[in-house]
């Protein structure tokens, strides 16, 4: 067993505890209430993204960029539809891009996740409801609980050292294993497609890689958290990277029509 480190779990847990009240609450009331949570929240990311980014930008660019990231979902989630909306964010996303005087593409990629993520999310409560989104919401606790515990009691080789040096290969697979779980009990309990089972540890895979991207970029960026807005977690990338990912993804899959007869 590797030394653990749990000096931070108070404030994690009491920040966790807050987040899940509003984020459960917000779920569970759906419509507008659940639409202004994903954009605000989508604001909220597009400026620490750019903050990060730009730490030397004139006061108040980062905040703009903010609204931008929240005008954008919401406007292309209610004027456009399937598709379409995807065209119109990934050109918001390029058009952001542009003015970046430097890591353009990183900076364009990660916005237009963002917005997949804010745009994702209000669309997959509407389509397919409030277990739906419990779904992907529990694929991405049960995947970050099991990740850190696992790979601070049991520690282990690295996952991608150069990019992500705390996340371990025990943590990781200890993801895919509740997710794995997590997917089981919706199926049971909903009567699912036992394809949700492997679908769960896919979109658990794709929270991970979302983490490691954010890592990836605050490593470039040489800081610590996005930003300081939540106690014990950072910033509000550092707590939901890994639920943009998934959303992104479980947006683009839905789409192509993969839950189809997933939840039949």
């Amino acid at each position: 067993m590797s030394g653990a480190s749990f000096s931070d779990l108070r404030a994690r847990f009491l920040s966790a505890l807050v987040m899940i009240a509003i984020g459960a609450t917000a779920i569970f009331l759906g419509g507008v209430v659940f639409a202004v949570l994903a954009v605000v929240l989508s604001g909220l990311m597009g400026w620490e993204l750019y903050r990060m980014m730009q730490p030397e930008a004139p006061e108040g660019r980062a905040e703009a960029h903010g609204l931008a990231a929240a005008i954008l979902v919401a406007v292309f989630t209610y004027t456009l539809g399937g598709f379409l909306s995807l065209a119109a964010l990934v050109l918001g996303a390029v058009l952001l891009a542009i003015r970046m005087p430097r890591d353009r593409q990183i900076f364009g990629a990660y916005m237009l996740l963002i917005l997949l993520a804010g745009h994702g999310l209000i669309l997959l409560r509407e389509g397919y409801g409030l277990v739906f989104v419990l779904w992907l919401v529990s694929i991405v606790i049960a995947s970050d609980v099991a990740g850190y515990f696992a790979g601070r009691i049991f520690g282990g080789p690295k996952f991608w050292p150069k990019v992500s040096p705390k996340k371990t290969w025990s943590g990781t697979v200890a993801g895919w294993i509740c997710a794995l779980a997590v997917g089981a009990g919706f199926a049971a309990w909903q009567g699912w497609a036992w394809t949700v089972i492997p679908a769960s540890a896919v979109l658990a895979l794709a929270g991970q890689l979302g983490d490691i991207a954010e890592s990836a970029i605050k490593r470039r960026m040489g800081v610590k958290d996005s930003s300081n807005l939540i106690p014990g977690h950072g910033g509000v990338l550092d707590r939901f990277d890994a639920l943009i990912a998934v959303s992104a993804l479980a947006l683009v899959l839905a789409l192509a029509g993969a839950f189809a007869g997933l939840t039949g």
